[in-house]
């Protein structure tokens, strides 16, 4: 059994077929067929069925592949800290940020890290925390910046700053002219919220009480993926959003966010990566270049609420049906 074997399995069942498993490895389709074959013949046991459409492990194999996930983790880990050892600072990160916060941050931050480490490459890859996670612990990504706790064992935290949420009214709002918002009953029903963002969906419930959430008026059904289409959905007088506050950054203090009372409801957001991430370094300087990024208010201490969201009824469930799915 060699560590190129177990990346071939690894590869054949991220993609379901041989011949993308081969140019994923950059092997002939044959050359990567008669591995599998030898890898199955040397320790008797099939690993897939090749009788499926598409290929599908045994459950003897899905079991092997998990485990081959974790060794070549670990092999990389050892790559990775002989390289690192000897420019911390060089080479290629593939980083991973949550779509809430993507288009807010990510534009300063690429800028500021060209030169704190004008050496490296940053891949950014956004997506939802649910996909992070996955990257994260199958090596898609190196490291993921998004809402924390995960409450995941297998993955560090490292807590960079808290962001508030601000609440995001109309002009006819009885609290538009009011300086600070509060909480209000009439604004619970009209709580719009992300499709498939259970994470930032089980924050907002939280903020207001809610169980589940998903606003309906007439004969529309909202399924919004982006925070601006949210906030252009608010302007239109068609809801209530809550926002976080990056995402106003560049709009006036009278537009059409309001700061909430205190304690304000923040999340926390953090540098996340598995538990074989040996890079501390690069961890170090990536969270010094965020908090460089960010604006005055956000580094002041204030009280706050944090909000979680990995053990909101709301998110297992929702978690729950999708994986079904």
């Amino acid at each position: 059994m060699t560590i190129q074997q177990l990346r071939y399995i690894v590869a054949l069942d991220e993609h379901r077929h041989f011949a993308r498993a081969a140019e994923e490895c950059m092997v002939t389709q044959p050359g990567l067929t008669i591995q599998l074959k030898n890898l199955e013949e040397e320790i008797g046991i099939k690993i897939f069925d090749r009788t499926k459409t598409p290929l599908k492990p045994t459950q003897a194999g899905g079991e092997i592949i998990l485990r081959a996930r974790k060794v070549l983790r670990e092999a990389d880990a050892i790559r990775d800290y002989v390289v690192n050892k000897k420019n911390d600072l060089e080479g290629t990160v593939t980083l991973g940020v949550i779509s809430t916060l993507s288009p807010y941050l990510i534009p300063q931050f690429i800028k500021a890290m060209v030169g704190v480490a004008p050496k490296m490459e940053f891949v950014i890859k956004e997506g939802g925390t649910g996909e992070l996670m996955h990257w994260l612990e199958t090596g898609a990504i190196d490291v993921a910046l998004m809402a924390t706790p995960t409450g995941h064992a297998a993955l560090h935290e490292y807590p960079v700053f808290t962001e508030p949420f601000v609440a995001y009214l109309n002009h006819g709002h009885p609290m538009m002219n009011e300086p600070l918002y509060k909480l209000q009953p009439q604004d619970r029903p009209e709580l719009l919220l992300l499709e498939s963002e259970y994470c930032y969906n089980a924050q907002l419930l939280d903020i207001c009480g809610l169980k589940e959430g998903g606003y309906k008026k007439e004969r529309f059904v909202y399924e919004v993926n982006s925070i601006e289409t949210l906030k252009n959905l608010v302007r239109a007088g068609l809801g209530f959003a809550l926002v976080p506050q990056l995402s106003v950054l560049h709009e006036s203090e009278n537009g059409f966010y309001k700061p909430f009372e205190e304690p304000v409801p923040v999340r926390e957001i953090s540098l996340v990566v598995a538990d074989t991430f040996t890079r501390k370094l690069l961890l170090e300087k990536m969270s010094e270049v965020i908090w460089g990024c960010l604006p005055d208010n956000l580094k002041q201490n204030k009280p706050y609420r944090k909000i979680r969201w990995n053990d909101s009824p709301y998110f297992i469930e929702k978690v729950s049906e999708a994986m079904k799915g």
